[in-house]
């Protein structure tokens, strides 16, 4: 179903009694300054909110369609936490164990003590690299495997929390390399174990055959909007090249190294934090997954009891040492929903990304949802066009059946 309104075409359907987040949806363009964008929720399993809208690129006019796909830039987390939630219910990981267990060479320069879980929740001191890393060494996942290794840690793993914007999902890679029976990349695993199974449009390797047609073109806001849209000592931190948040998202490699000028998103390379390629529907049909039990992909009640329970901090606390800021909570490669940036319940767990997007599970409503644009904001704590999306959303659950 089609509906115009103010020249931006909003297209799809939602179930009867979820009217609320489709009229949020249209006023994200009108009140909100959305460009093009898309919006799913599932409930208890069944695809109650499906929308898209707007355009795909701003240069071109070309309108954003049912099969659309845009970069998610952080909210790939979720994604790549899913492998290793899906290693543990196989048996291959402990969470509890240290890390060196599975990747021996992990161990340099005291890292020998550091467990899957600090490492996952942001706890290891291992934001930035200090060898130069540029697209070919991501490339070459044995070339990156030794400068993880080689890292030293900024502050003894486990007390402070850091927030690991680029380093965590290459980490995260080599991991589930190491135990993967196969030893796939995790991007492959990803697309072997969870993407296809469940026919999702989703890509943490963005495959040569996906044309470029398919792809949203990524619009960023303005300098005014960037500074009075974020805190400005966030923003003061990512203009020096000394600070933390600077060195772990603005450089070696930086989160441009997932772009290509010619191709919109560069092709067969895996960015586990940051390089995630998808629907909104896709994203939103992975957490519903795991938010009703897991069934399909066969994952284990305890793996999702580790999800759904509260982030353990570390021991100074959950102070942020790159976003420099305390509330955010990391757990087991997702972040929880919390006072500061709350999202569905108190044991919802997910992912957001720079520019508005996010993807969660809440198991306790049964919701998988995952908002996604190409108009990236200016909020660290909640886009507006997402809240307004989910706010209607729960609204609507909280509603008598009609």
């Amino acid at each position: 179903m089609s509906f115009a309104t103010c020249d931006v075409l909003v297209e799809g359907q939602v179930t009867s009694g979820f009217e609320a987040v489709r009229e949020a949806f249209t006023d994200n363009f009108v009140e909100r300054g959305e460009l093009g964008g898309a919006c799913c929720a599932y409930y208890r399993g069944k695809k109650v909110v499906d929308l898209w809208g707007g355009l795909r690129n701003r240069a071109t006019r070309q309108p954003w369609e049912c099969d659309t796909m845009v970069i998610v830039h952080s909210a790939t987390k979720g994604l790549a936490a899913m492998t290793l939630a899906l290693a543990h219910s196989r048996g291959w990981l402990d969470y509890e164990e240290r890390v060196c267990r599975y990747w021996p060479e992990f161990a340099q320069h005291g890292k020998d003590s550091v467990t899957v879980r600090q490492l996952l929740g942001h706890q290891a001191g291992l934001f930035a690299l200090d060898e130069p890393v540029d697209r070919g060494v991501v490339a070459d996942l044995d070339r990156l495997a030794g400068v993880l290794a080689r890292q030293k840690p900024a502050w003894e793993p486990g007390t402070r929390q850091a927030y690991h914007a680029l380093t965590l999902g290459f980490y995260e890679g080599e991991l589930l390399r190491r135990i993967d029976p196969r030893h796939r990349t995790l991007g492959q695993f990803f697309q072997d174990e969870i993407a296809t199974p469940l026919g999702l449009d989703a890509y943490i390797r963005l495959p040569e055959e996906i044309p470029n047609s398919r792809l949203a073109t990524m619009s960023r806001p303005g300098v005014v909007g960037m500074l009075t849209g974020f805190p400005l000592r966030f923003m003061l931190e990512t203009m020096n090249r000394h600070s933390n948040i600077y060195r772990a998202l603005v450089v070696n490699p930086g989160s441009g190294v997932s772009l290509d000028e010619a191709r919109i998103y560069a092709r067969n390379l895996e960015v586990p934090s940051g390089g995630g390629v998808a629907t909104a529907r896709s994203i939103a049909q992975a957490y519903s997954v795991f938010a009703n039990g897991g069934g399909e992909l066969g994952l284990r009640n305890e793996t999702l009891n580790l999800l759904a329970a509260p982030a353990v901090p570390p021991t100074r606390g959950f102070f942020d040492e790159c976003l420099k800021g305390d509330g955010v909570q990391f757990s087991l490669g997702f972040m929880k929903s919390t006072a500061v940036w709350p999202f569905g319940g108190v044991r919802s767990y997910g992912a957001p990304g720079a520019g508005g997007a996010l993807g969660f599970a809440d198991p306790d409503v049964g919701i998988g949802y995952a908002y996604v644009t190409n108009q990236m904001g200016t909020t660290l704590t909640g886009d507006p066009r997402d809240v307004a999306l989910r706010d209607a959303l729960y609204a609507a659950l909280s509603r008598p059946p009609r």
